[in-house]
């Protein structure tokens, strides 16, 4: 599944997975659907081989700070490609290459597979490290096949196939056979032979923890040797522009500003000066509501220089920024987003998982686009919104104790869920789980039961919450009730909540009426009336959650001792005018008055000690 996720300009997208039957052998198959490119490496060097010419080196270099770009990312990822070879380097037109057929560590340890390729190509086994060949598999295990893949590369000119592959072998045993090469290298002015003499031992170690890593792969050939790539991820190892140049090319008008980013969209230090000076600018100069150049040229930065976490702090800053003060002139203007920005917000996300300062702020931003209206069901379309919810729910179980993405989590999930139409639940099946948790350890937060009550809300209307979650979902809501009775938000998300689990569970109704403590909760819902009654959304969400409370026979002699009839009467006089919340106050009285009649009264009489006045002790289970 984490193949399926992966963003990178030189790394093959794949598009699904699907399993198949093979009646003939009675096997199963997986098969993952990725790129398809008719070009790779291995035909590059073939060509060059069978010419006995040597590879250019401008077009090595290239290709090879490509690769390198798209091995890092996969390494910061804790994703090992496993297969690195000249086959499994696609070259898409004359420049651009992309790493293809990752596998996972499931495919390369089955030994019936592995035999099979072995027969399918018998140089297989040859680009893999020692250690691999005994199933065991780390980053640099990548790097002794990118060695084996420099190698064949820079000697294609004067060894043939059979012999390059004995040397891949041999260097299993021992470095006799590569400083042989390397010494032909150089008596035949192989272009870089110095910098491939200096780079080669260190990544064909035969002890994995001997070998370098890729980003010491990177500074020993493009800052020590200055080899140079069209790979823009690249330049963060190149020299940085002087600050003085730097001060006098940003002080000036965003304008400006805009153009040096555009004229130095390779070079990261120019990209992070130049957010951290739009950061100071005022309103005015920005150009609030919607500078549509500066969000645009904010983003291509973010998505350029993806893993340089302080250019995506400040980009996400700056966005904050202009949607706040956008957002705060009109309260309904629809900020200009697009699927393609909300999966690089995914994509800069997964490049920094433990990056909470940035999870806060990118769950901030999605918020925001998640508010506009049928995004929901964009994304759903788009195959986003299950990503969305992975995530938040990966950072509340990796991260409970970080209160500020704990909030913003929860705001997300209201932003996502308040007017989508779910078909596919599973994605949502954590997520009551968590929110639980999350209020149980933040228990005297208001912004935080405000949040959680929102979202209980929102899960009880999808029947997302189980049953076996009733009782400690209902008893959180009406702890945050108690928590803050004057904030109305919090109030109406507790109600909607319990209303919508008391619609399906007489458990839950019964928790709704007595409390942890075994006070009474049809007390502190009088309470809430007295403190709201002016307020009619309040009093219709009270009012309903009555009316589903008075669906149970066993729970209608303690809306009578409690009052309710004459709170409901009260209700449905002053609110006259509501037919919503008229309808929800007679169905409340006609179950009361039902029960009072005599010739129902031994039908609806419960059947148990507690069946008058208040309930105590255990609640009924089902």
């Amino acid at each position: 599944m984490p193949l399926l996720q992966l963003q990178h300009t030189h790394i093959a997208t794949y598009r699904e997975l699907f399993m198949t039957w093979n009646q003939e052998i009675s096997s199963l198959f997986l098969c993952l659907v990725m790129d398809y490119n008719k070009g790779s490496l291995q035909k590059a060097i073939e060509s060059k081989r069978k010419a006995k010419a040597a590879m250019d080196a401008v077009w090595l270099q290239n290709v090879l700070g490509q690769v390198l770009d798209a091995l890092e990312y996969l390494h910061q990822l804790g994703i090992t490609h496993r297969n690195l070879k000249p086959s499994n380097i696609a070259l898409v037109g004359g420049n651009h290459c992309r790493l293809q057929d990752l596998s996972c560590h499931k495919l390369m340890v089955d030994e019936a597979k592995w035999n099979i390729r072995a027969e399918e190509d018998p140089s297989h086994k040859s680009w893999m490290a020692p250690e691999a060949l005994a199933f065991s598999f780390s980053p640099r295990s990548d790097i002794w096949s990118l060695g084996c893949i420099i190698l064949d590369m820079v000697s294609c000119s004067f060894l043939e196939a059979t012999e390059a592959l004995q040397l891949r072998k041999s260097l299993r045993e021992g470095p006799g056979g590569l400083r042989a090469v390397l010494k032909t290298m150089g008596e035949r002015r192989i272009p870089d032979t110095d910098t491939f003499a200096s780079l080669l031992p260190l990544m064909l170690q035969v002890r994995p923890l001997d070998r370098i890593t890729v980003r010491d792969v990177i500074h020993v050939a493009f800052v020590s040797s200055s080899f140079k790539s069209s790979c823009i991820a690249l330049s963060l190892h190149q020299q940085v522009v002087p600050p003085s140049i730097m001060d006098a090319l940003l002080d000036s008008s965003v304008a400006s500003i805009l153009e040096v980013m555009q004229h130095f969209s390779s070079r990261p230090e120019v990209q992070l000066r130049s957010l951290q000076r739009l950061l100071t600018m005022r309103e005015d100069e920005l150009g609030v509501p919607w500078p549509m150049e500066l969000v645009e040229v904010v983003i291509t930065t973010m998505r350029q220089h993806e893993r340089l976490l302080d250019v995506q702090l400040c980009g996400c800053s700056l966005l904050l920024r202009i949607l706040g003060q956008a957002l705060a002139q009109d309260a309904s203007a629809e900020a200009p987003w697009n699927n393609g920005t909300i999966a690089s917000l995914l994509s800069i996300l997964r490049s920094h998982r433990e990056a909470q300062q940035l999870v806060v702020m990118v769950y901030s931003l999605l918020t925001i686009i998640c508010s506009q209206v049928s995004t929901s069901e964009e994304l759903q379309k788009a195959g986003l919104f299950e990503h969305i919810l992975e995530h938040v729910a990966e950072q509340l179980s990796s991260f409970p104790g970080n209160r500020d993405l704990c909030v913003s989590s929860l705001g997300l999930l209201w932003a996502l869920l308040v007017d989508a139409v779910i078909v596919n639940k599973a994605p949502l099946e954590k997520i009551p789980g968590l929110v639980v948790q999350v209020l149980t350890a933040y228990p005297v937060d208001v912004d935080m039961a405000e949040a959680g009550c929102g979202v209980f809300w929102l899960l009880s209307l999808l029947g997302c919450i189980q049953e076996q979650q009733f009782e400690e979902v209902v008893a959180l809501c009406l702890r945050s009730i108690r928590l803050s009775q004057d904030r109305v938000l919090l109030v109406n998300n507790a109600c909607r909540g319990m209303a919508g689990l008391a619609k399906v569970s007489e458990l839950a109704a019964f928790r709704v009426v007595v409390l942890e403590d075994h006070s009474s909760g049809l007390a502190l819902l009088r309470d809430l009336y007295q403190r709201h009654r002016d307020d009619p959304d309040v009093v219709q969400n009270l009012c309903m959650l009555l009316a589903h409370l008075a669906r149970y026979r066993e729970i209608l002699p303690e809306l009578t001792s409690n009052g309710i009839g004459a709170l409901a009467q009260e209700i449905r006089g002053r609110f006259s005018s509501s037919l919503e919340l008229v309808s929800y106050a007679d169905a409340v009285l006609s179950r009361l008055q039902a029960a009072e009649l005599p010739s129902l009264q031994e039908q609806e009489r419960p059947h148990h000690p507690q069946a008058s006045g208040l309930l105590t002790g255990p609640l009924p289970r089902p």
